[in-house]
Order: C-alpha cells, then structure tokens, then sequence
C-alpha cells in the first residue's frame, strides 16, 4: 500500500493522539479541576452560613425555652420570633434549596464534546501494549513508570492495570490480558488499596491463560480463585473442565522449525537497538564531509555538514539542515491541519486509515509561506533533484505509541496506477527531515538490511527508492518505530521521476 493522502478529521485517539491534541486535553482537565475547586468553594460557602444560623439560634432557643412565658414577654423577642419564622426561615430555606453547581455543570458540559471516547480509550491501551511488545517492557516497569528518558514518573493503580487486561480481553488479546491482570494481582498482593479484589482479577487471569493453552497454570489460578470464593459457580465449572482437558491433552507440541527471521521480529529488534551488525570493514567506508554538490553556489562558501549512514542503500544524513525558526514555523503551519494520515488501498484505491500506520499528518505547499519555499529549495539545491514535480511538504506527529510499520515509499510493479493521478512518475527519492528529538524510541529502520536512523533534531536524511534503471529498490523497505518515550515531528518530501530525465539519467543496467 502507498500512502499518498489523508482523511477528514477522527477521534482524538484512533489509537495514537497527536501531542498537541494531548497538551488540549490536560489544559481542558486543568479548567475543569478550578471549576470544581470553585464549585467546592461555594458549596461550603453556603454550609458555613447555615452553620452559623444554626449555632445562632439553638443558643437562642435554649435560653428561650428555659423560661417562654417571660422570654416572649419582650416585646422584641415577640417581634423577632414572627420575623424569624414567617421570613428568616423562608430565606434559609431558599439558601439551602440554592443550586451552587450551575458553573461546573455548565462547563463540564460544554468541555465534554472534546472528551475522548470509548473507542480513544482503547486506542490509547493499545498504544501502550504496542510499544510493551517492541521494547519488551514488563508490565511492573510500565506500571511503576520506570521508562528511559521520563521526567515525570506516573504510576499506575490496579484498576489502571484491570482496565488495560479488559480492553485487551475485550479484543480477545489473551497475551497482555494475562500481563496485566497478573500485574493487578502482583499489586493486591503486596497491599494496595482497590475497588476490586482478587476474586474478579483471578477470574480474568485464570481464563486468559487457559485460552493461550497453559491449562495446568490456569487450573492453578483457578484453584487460588476457590480458596477465596469456594462458592464461585464459574470458577468450579472451569475447575473440572480444566482437569478433564489435562487429561486430554498432557502434552503440547511446540513447533518451533528453523526459518528466516520474520519480518516484524528484526523491525522490532532494530526499534530497540538490537539486530543486524554492519561489518568494520563496510563501516570504515562510511565517512563524514562537508559538501557542497558539486560546488553549487549556495554552498561553495558555506557548505553543509554530511555523514553516511549506511551503504546499501545509500542513506545520507545532512546534520544542521533546517533551523529552529524554521522548525517552529513548520509545526505552527501544520498544527491545524493535523489529520489521521491515511494509506491508498491498491485494490480498491480508496483511501483508508490503518493500524500499521498511526500518526497525524498535515501538507504544506510553498506558495502559502515564503519559509516552505524556502526549504524546498533547499532539498533541490542538495539533491540536484527537480522539486515542481515533488508532492508537497508533508509534515507529521507522532505521538506516544504512534508508528508506520515497514512499507515502500515507491510504487511497486503490482501497483500500476499508484501515482497516475500525480502524472510525475513513480516517487524516485525521499528527503525527511527530522523536527525534534525524542527521548527514546522513534528510529527509522530498514529491516532488510539492519539499517537504523536515530531522530536527531535539525537533521535531514535522503535516499534513492529507485535505481537509476528506473527499477525500485526493495532494500529501501522502512518503519517509523513507535515512539516509546516524548513525540516525534518530521517532514519529508517524497521526489517524483518526471523532471530529473537530466539530472539523474537513466542507467542502463536494472540495479544500476
């Protein structure tokens, strides 16, 4: 699939939110928790007042009774017994019947159409789970927000790690259900406090693993289970089935053949700095210069700084690329415009969002900001490429858990008409920009060769997707990894074919 577009706006997850989104959400709790404060405020405001015409008047009516007749017998006190009864007390009834919580109903209502949803809510779970699976996290390391990189620790309680199994379960992903519903558990164990007790964690856990086909274990927990409810119909139900299906079933095979390591398996690997080694004797050819493309006459006097990255294929890094100002100017452009990015179905091409793709995209053209303009310049000036035919600058958020799993920038052969509306040929080259640094995670990794960029704020890196032949160049197969700690901005410039018929000619051989 080739991504070439976006879609109208989605809901504040679908499994990622960009940061800027986020940051809106904390500034929006933020006024609701002052205008509960000052609803809190008011509310005991007005028990304060009628404590004090309570306290008042019982020391009056104890003096009172103790002697009516000579009490009453004062014209005053006469006077102010009607006054209290027929008008004081009407305006302490009207104080108590007071509704002090219009503010706060007003606001929560009016801040409640940018709440997330439901479907946010699992959104963001199964961001969580993703980046627990690519860099194998443990789910007391999560919950005790030990992750690299964080300032602000958050630590999360049993109902925060119930809540992540059942949405798991939910998805009948027993996997992390069981990581996380034996989290729950390992916390009520050592103590603390929760809404729910062992009995209902016990219940979720014992089945979770019965489903991934542990049944001993699961029996096990299941038998834990009847020591706290020894009445549990569900429990005892499963006990005997349980015993019945190890009888059954003794012994699991477990295949396990030699093969090729599975695509996802080396993404996640180079996500988390692991995997494929590149030898001394290629890395000793990989240099650093400064230059200059051919003493073009921007860069003679000032050329750029330059280091290689990798060899095959050639990805170049250019360090100090684009400036702060520049950066921010980029992201203020954008901010407005970020949509759910989105891939175009090569069956049917429609465009459609998809979980291998997760961030929020925005494209800018140079006609609209001198600054843009200028930057596309730049890209031509340093690659030598044509950039009228270029798409425009896409500019895109990744948020926490927000990734693009391993894809081609170019248009394959079984994908004939992946660019016709364009009318510029297949994308021949790509230039991405690097807009921030992230704390931990966000590489761009090449899982066929072992190839893994680090984001590096400033920076820009470029590579051919095409052989000069013409023929696409498999190798570049690349992912965004997830973001695990902090957001990523980038902004790339996909380069088309037509135009560069002189600047880059055709080769003569298909991988040349």
């Amino acid at each position: 699939m080739t991504e070439i577009s976006l879609t109208c706006d989605v809901n504040i997850y679908s499994d990622l939110c960009s940061s800027g989104q986020m940051t809106d959400l904390l500034y929006t709790e933020k006024d609701l928790v002052t205008s509960l404060k000052d609803y809190i405020r008011a509310e005991e405001n007005k028990l304060e007042r009628v404590k004090r015409w309570a306290d008042k008047l019982d020391l009056l009516t104890a003096t009172a009774t103790q002697d009516p007749e000579g009490f009453l017998g004062h014209p005053v006190n006469a006077f102010k017994l009607m006054k209290r009864l027929n008008t004081e007390w009407g305006d302490l009834e009207s104080l108590v019947l007071s509704d002090t919580t219009d503010g706060f109903i007003s606001n929560l209502t009016i801040q409640r159409q940018y709440f997330p949803t439901d479907e946010d809510q699992t959104g963001a779970a199964k961001a969580l789970l993703r980046l627990q699976d690519t860099y194998r996290l443990d789910a007391n390391t999560i919950s005790v927000g030990n992750l690299p990189g964080v300032k602000h620790k958050s630590h999360m309680t049993v109902e925060d790690c119930y809540e992540l199994g059942k949405i798991a379960y939910s998805e009948a992903d027993y996997y992390h259900t069981e990581l996380w519903m034996a989290q729950a558990l390992k916390q009520l164990d050592e103590g603390e406090q929760s809404t729910f007790d062992k009995v209902t964690v016990l219940d979720y856990l014992s089945y979770a693993i019965y489903q991934q086909g542990e049944i001993e274990r699961a029996l096990g927990f299941t038998k834990r289970l009847l020591e706290l409810d020894p009445e549990h119909q569900r429990a005892k139900g499963n006990s005997k089935y349980f015993e019945f299906q190890l009888e059954k079933q003794r012994k699991a095979l477990e295949k396990n053949p030699k093969h090729q390591i599975p695509e996802r398996t080396k993404y996640q690997m180079l996500c988390r700095g692991e995997g494929i080694r590149m030898t001394p004797r290629r890395q000793s050819r990989l240099f650093c210069r400064y230059y200059d493309n051919n003493h073009h006459p921007m860069y003679v006097l000032a050329p750029v700084k330059q280091q290689d990255e990798w060899d095959r294929p050639y990805i170049v890094r250019y360090l100090d690329i684009i400036s702060d100002k520049e950066t921010e100017r980029v992201k203020q452009l954008a901010k407005p415009r970020l949509r759910r990015a989105t891939i175009s179905n090569p069956i049917t091409g429609v465009l459609e969002t998809a979980s291998y793709r997760i961030s929020k995209s925005a494209w800018l053209t140079g006609y609209e900001d001198p600054m843009i303009e200028k930057i596309n310049q730049r890209i031509e000036d340093l690659t030598g490429l044509e950039m009228d035919t270029a798409e425009e600058l896409q500019v895109a958020n990744y948020g926490v858990g927000g990734q693009y799993e391993p894809h081609f920038d170019f248009g394959r052969k079984d994908e004939p008409d992946a660019f016709k509306e364009l009318g510029t040929g297949n994308r021949i080259a790509t230039w991405l920009f690097y807009m921030s640094d992230v704390a931990a995670g966000g590489a761009t990794v090449f899982p066929d060769v072992g190839a893994a960029v680090w984001p590096q704020k400033g920076t820009a890196v470029f590579w051919y997707n095409l052989f000069a032949s013409g023929e696409g160049d498999y190798s570049t197969r690349h992912a965004a990894c997830p973001v695990l700690v902090g957001n990523k901005w980038v902004s790339n410039k996909w380069i088309h074919e037509r135009g560069q018929e002189w600047r880059r000619p055709c080769g003569l051989s298909e991988n040349e």
